[in-house]
């Protein structure tokens, strides 16, 4: 039992899951220190406050609908969002994008047997669509049905029966 317990946690993936949550919990602890004390403050000196929390307070029935609070909580995931973007994932990218040109690594090309099953499933896709018996049947069928359901309502609507004529009545139709 103990050796199933110690294969399982040594297992890569649970090692790298752990690893991954307590970086993003330090890294957290960044964004929001870049948030809080960097774009909130321009923000606010740009609007005046930091928060949007009594802007847009309506009040309905004795009760306040705060739209400001959603405005607020939407502000700051865009504000960290854009601060990960521009911070972190841009230069990242820079960086990857000139170390392979330092390389001199080109981008992988799909392997020839991708690029030929690839046509092979297009051009099977089409030639169904096309010339497949049983599609076209299906859809002869679907229309059919779908003339005799109409059909039925009309001759419902011409030949109400005993209860079509009782609402008729009651409702000033007949």
């Amino acid at each position: 039992m103990l050796k199933g317990f110690r294969d399982f946690i040594m297992q890569g993936n649970v090692i790298d899951l752990a690893t991954a949550v307590v970086i993003g919990a330090a890294f957290g602890a960044v964004v929001n220190a870049m948030v809080e004390n960097v774009l909130m403050p321009f923000i606010s000196g740009l609007v005046g406050a930091p928060d949007f929390d009594s802007f847009g307070v309506v009040w309905f029935n004795g009760n306040a609908l705060q739209f400001g609070v959603l405005l607020t909580a939407l502000v700051n995931f865009l504000l960290i969002a854009a601060a990960i973007y521009f911070v972190i994932i841009l230069p990242m990218n820079k960086m990857i994008e000139a170390r392979n040109r330092k390389l001199g690594a080109v981008e992988e090309a799909p392997e020839e047997n991708i690029m030929l099953l690839r046509e092979i499933r297009d051009q099977l896709k089409a030639q169904t669509e096309v010339t497949n018996p049983a599609f076209i049947a299906s859809l002869v069928e679907a229309e059919r049905q779908a003339e005799a359901e109409a059909a039925a309502k009309a001759e419902a609507e011409q030949n109400p029966g005993l209860l079509g004529k009782a609402k008729n009545m009651v409702w000033g139709k007949d």
